[in-house]
């Protein structure tokens, strides 16, 4: 049997709940933009922290039916400053209800602030990381409870029941308990005994037992035992993320700031799946260099563009300081896509054989200016290049930007939620 219930009780305040349900999204559409921009000007680290933002007001407003009640003819007093026919001038729209300052009505943007969690939520919603493998447990920074044995005392609901058992039983063993199974066999051979004398010998014999268990319980406090547990520090996992771009002449301050976009969201993503997550900077021109963050987007070079030089350089800091067995290692690299061809062969052999064998995940993103870069351009040699690993099989994955708009769409098709079947 088929049933349908309509539900036709007004929603509070006579309003419609779809309208209302559409309202929530487009609110929480407007928060998600703010918070995107608000971490535009933050360091890479910084961007983690909550803080203010900023909404306008102009979708804020909850949509609702309003009945007019049809044509209606009303009078109006008329004054001497306008006759019939004249024409009204609209009232100034710039978002004050005042006709000067200090005056009337203003309505300003809506200001409020967000938690750390709040923000990271909204900041990275409907996101994924592509390949979440745990390696070694390391890092100890938090703690954890674990079984620790078992005490005489605690908490009733602790009570280990086979444990308490067990030594109740051997108690029971160990001082000779006479059994209900004895008792009962003499009191029904008394009930048949018609010898006086073998009944005075049955009573007895049957009082004796009955004051000894008396005295034995069936269960004793002294048999009873506790489950046990005791705080012990508790191993979370950890990951690296190296960051690497070319900072050769013909990377300009848009290009890189593309670059730092993406890293700060990939950041951001490792940080809400990893307790301990650690940034190292990589610049390359024709030779790489270990460098802090600031050095990293602003600090000045000049030379010939060789990518294997920060492929050799991130090896080398893999061997020294961040084990694959101890560490989950993730890999971004930011270029214009200019390398010299005869340092193509090695860049593809440091890659498959040194970098990729080690890494969770490794993304390269293609910049370029956003007045002259369309996608119908040639490939570039090192687009070209990793191309070509990827066909052959290279865990790799390979996006072009050019405008700042494109970067969280990127990034999200980087690290788009997937299914549960294709998690590891």
């Amino acid at each position: 049997m088929v049933m349908h219930i309509v539900d036709r009780r007004l929603n509070p305040g006579s309003k419609s709940l779809e309208n209302r349900q559409r309202f929530l999204r487009r609110a929480k559409a407007l928060v998600q933009g703010a918070v995107k921009k608000s971490s535009q000007d933050r360091d890479i680290k910084d961007v983690l922290e909550g803080g203010e933002v900023t909404i306008p007001l102009d979708g804020m407003d909850e949509p609702r039916f309003r009945r007019e009640g049809g044509t209606r003819d009303m009078v109006l007093p008329g004054n001497k400053k306008f006759v019939e026919g004249d024409w009204l001038q609209r009232p100034n729209q710039s978002g004050a209800k005042g006709s000067g300052a200090g005056e009337g009505d203003s309505e300003d943007a809506f200001r409020f602030v967000l938690s750390r969690d709040e923000f990271v939520d909204l900041f990275l919603d409907d996101l994924e990381l592509p390949d979440l493998a745990k390696r070694k447990l390391a890092e100890t920074e938090s703690e954890g409870i674990q079984r620790a044995g078992y005490a005489t005392s605690g908490s009733p609901a602790n009570i280990s029941i086979s444990r308490t058992v067990s030594r109740a039983l051997a108690r029971r063993v160990a001082l000779r308990r006479p059994r209900k199974d004895d008792i009962e066999a003499l009191e029904a051979e008394l009930a048949e005994c018609d010898d006086d004398a073998r009944r005075r010998e049955l009573l007895a014999l049957l009082e004796t037992l009955k004051a000894k268990a008396k005295r034995i319980p069936f269960i004793d406090p002294i048999d009873i035992r506790y489950r046990r547990f005791e705080t012990v520090p508790k191993p979370v996992a950890q990951a690296v993320m190296f960051c690497l771009m070319d900072v050769s002449g013909s990377m300009s301050e848009h290009m890189k700031d593309l670059a730092k976009r993406f890293y700060m969201l990939l950041y951001v993503f490792l940080k809400r799946r990893y307790k301990h997550v650690e940034i190292v900077f990589i610049r390359h021109t024709d030779r790489a260099e270990e460098v802090d963050e600031d050095t990293f987007f602003h600090g000045p070079a000049s030379g010939g563009t060789l990518v294997s030089s920060a492929l050799v350089a991130m090896n080398d800091i893999v061997r020294t300081r961040f084990r694959p067995a101890d560490w989950n290692i993730y890999a971004a690299q930011a270029s214009d896509g200019d390398n010299m061809t005869s340092d193509s062969a090695l860049t593809g052999h440091l890659l498959t054989d040194k970098i990729l064998p080690v890494c969770q995940f490794f993304a390269y993103l293609e910049v370029g200016e956003a007045a002259n870069y369309t996608f119908d351009m040639p490939d570039s040699s090192l687009w070209t290049l990793y191309e070509r690993l990827r066909n052959e099989g290279a865990p790799l994955s390979m996006r072009k930007v050019s405008e700042r708009g494109e970067i969280f769409p990127v990034f999200q098709d980087l690290f788009k939620r997937r299914s549960k079947q294709e998690r590891v």
